[in-house]
């Protein structure tokens, strides 16, 4: 009875012990490939799961995340002759567990083969300035080839970088050497373009200056012309008021021969030799003078 009783103690240690080491569990972005008598059977998603002990077994274990390769450089020739070496890093994720188990063997160095074989096939239809130049164009070519070649194995490519491109050292020196051409080119251009923005502003201040210069003896002028004007105008004035209040006065002739006899002195004061007087004021001169010798006389 003791016997009895200890072997089926045993036994059923035997099947907790069995069960739990068929109790499996699904980590997050991971998927297992269940095998089942050497063939497929299913694909377990995250979570808790129970394994046929002795039937099933877990083929593969796959990571559903996003993964990195970065592949050794490789050598490639371009269009014109010219050897380089270029790395590249792919960006890839699995979205079928089952085709990446059983599509293709050892999937990276088929992902690093094929990527090998179609970057020289693509830089081999380029010359090296293109191909220094293209890097996006490379990138997009390679992914979208890659990613239909992998489509098969339950693998998409998500992108695809060129990380070095590394042309032959006498190659390196002369691209070196033109750079530095460029350089020293575009600092004479600039140079020459700063002098003769100078020179263009010292130009317009000549400019400017004469103008300005213009102006100003523009503008005296015409105030000198208008203060002359002005003089005329004042000095008219006065000679018509002068004759308006004459008018108004009402002068007899001989205040009148008077006046002008008074000019004519006026005009004969030491600055005129000879002087033409007419008749009617000689007259008024002679009685002027006469008045004054019958005064003196008394």
């Amino acid at each position: 009875m003791t016997a009895g009783i200890i072997i089926t103690a045993i036994i059923a240690l035997f099947i907790i012990i069995l069960l739990i080491r068929n109790i499996k569990i699904v980590p997050q972005a991971h998927a297992f490939v269940i095998e089942r008598l050497g063939t497929y059977h299913a694909t377990w998603e995250t979570g808790l799961h129970l394994k046929t002990p002795f039937i099933d077994k877990i083929s593969k274990r796959v990571s559903l995340k996003e993964q990195v390769v970065d592949f050794p450089p490789q050598p490639v020739i371009t269009r014109d002759n010219v050897t380089m070496q270029i790395d590249t890093v792919v960006y890839f994720e699995i979205t079928d567990p089952k085709l990446y188990t059983y599509g293709v063997e050892r999937p990276l160095s088929a992902i690093e083969n094929l990527t090998a074989t179609t970057l020289r096939n693509i830089i081999g239809d380029l010359e090296l300035d293109n191909t220094l130049t293209s890097r996006d164009t490379i990138n997009d070519k390679i992914r979208i080839i890659l990613d239909e070649a992998t489509d098969a194995w339950g693998i998409r490519v998500i992108r695809v970088e060129l990380k070095n491109i590394l042309p032959p050292r006498e190659i390196q020196d002369a691209m070196e050497k033109q750079m530095k051409a460029e350089r020293e080119r575009r600092a004479r251009i600039l140079d020459a373009e700063g002098e003769k923005r100078s020179q263009i502003l010292v130009a317009e201040g000549l400019k400017e200056s004469a103008i300005l210069k213009a102006d100003a003896v523009k503008e005296q002028k015409i105030r000198e012309a208008q203060g002359e004007a002005e003089a005329i105008l004042t000095v008219q004035k006065a000679n018509a008021d002068a004759l308006r209040m004459l008018n108004e006065a009402a002068p007899t002739d001989r205040v009148i021969q008077l006046r002008s006899l008074e000019a004519f002195a006026k005009a004969a004061d030491g600055k005129a030799t000879k002087i033409i007087i007419p008749s009617d004021i000689q007259a008024l001169a002679g009685s002027v003078t006469a008045v004054k010798e019958i005064w003196n006389n008394q």
